[in-house]
């Protein structure tokens, strides 16, 4: 079974061609752009048949370069929600992905695609249908779009697609394989980061209504994000858009408090005395976010529930705590 992972070499690409080794898949074609060179580590320990560069792909794919692909888990795009370049947005995020889709259904190839909770925005309510898509950055219109397009080809009930298209609306992804995204890493990446550094984690303070660290996000281990994915290559059957959090929505100061937890000489501490301690600092509200900043996410997983999908996500303090063992032990 030949299968191709697009962003192969990112956080949740790596981590999908690590399951699929787990699983005894190793005729997987890894796709990226290694200009960032660093980001190969995230594939030094996998196993994968080849490895080609997103310009020479997709044209290949769909010209039949690779014979027969059973699935293609497309992760390739710019994750950056800052990224002011629309174009590039445009292209690299909607285009790409309708050529892939188009390539799929010619070649029966099932897609199974990553989507994005920042399609929501500037919603209060996180559920599969358009009254609650309101993108606050081009990134989450360039999801937005590749979903709509999804529906007018696939149809309403995703009946008409030759072969299984499933779109997932990450919410707050972190886990092992971030280290190469910078800015755009977990707010649990960067403090443990700072709590080597300094022994103490920041956090925004008030915005939006919400006091210092307590704007919530459904944050999301990408082991979770895996077996999820996983779970659909196993139900090719299942088509769709869903989405793809714990159901939970938890207070930045969770966060914190399990990584200082984890990583300090105490354990057990509450965020207040965490605070008190000066283990956590709050950091006014940067201004270049203003506007643009979801205070609030909670996945509703009742699609997700519906396709039969069962999963059990880990919560805040267990995703976090084994996520700073997993840094603490890195080379």
């Amino acid at each position: 079974m030949r299968v191709v992972v697009t962003g192969a070499a990112g956080f949740i690409g790596s981590n999908i061609v690590k399951g699929l080794n787990a699983r005894g898949i190793d005729n997987v074609i890894a796709v990226d752009d290694l200009t960032q060179g660093d980001k190969f580590r995230n594939l030094a320990d996998l196993q994968i048949e080849d490895y080609v560069d997103a310009d020479e792909f997709y044209g290949a794919f769909a010209d039949g370069a690779f014979g027969k692909v059973e699935a293609v888990f497309h992760e390739g795009a710019c994750s950056d929600t800052m990224e002011s370049d629309g174009k590039y947005m445009m292209d690299n995020n909607y285009g790409v992905s309708c050529a892939l889709f188009e390539a799929c259904q010619q070649r029966g190839t099932r897609l199974l695609y990553a989507s994005s909770a920042a399609v929501y925005g500037g919603s209060d309510s996180f559920r599969e249908t358009p009254e609650f898509e309101r993108p606050l950055n081009v990134y989450g219109y360039s999801k937005l779009l590749f979903d709509q397009r999804m529906r007018r080809e696939c149809g309403k009930d995703f009946k008409r697609n030759k072969r299984q298209v499933a779109g997932f609306r990450y919410f707050n992804v972190y886990g092992p394989r971030e280290q190469h995204k910078g800015r755009m890493a977990s707010v649990a990446f960067h403090q443990f980061n700072q709590f080597e550094a300094a022994g103490k984690v920041k956090l925004f303070g008030e915005y939006g209504g919400y006091g210092p660290g307590e704007q919530k996000r459904d944050f999301i281990h990408v082991d979770d994000v895996v077996a999820v994915n996983f779970w659909f290559f196993d139900h090719p059957g299942k088509s769709g858009i869903f989405n793809l959090g714990t159901g939970r929505a938890q207070p930045f100061n969770d966060v914190a408090t399990a990584v200082v937890n984890a990583l300090g000489s105490e354990s057990g501490l509450a965020t207040a005395t965490a605070a008190a301690k000066g283990l956590i600092e709050y950091i006014p509200f940067p201004e270049a976010l203003r506007g643009k900043y979801q205070c609030y996410t909670l996945a509703d997983l009742s699609a997700l529930r519906a396709a039969g999908c069962d999963h059990e996500f880990a919560d805040v303090t267990t995703g976090v705590t084994k996520y700073m063992a997993a840094l603490a032990t890195r080379d």
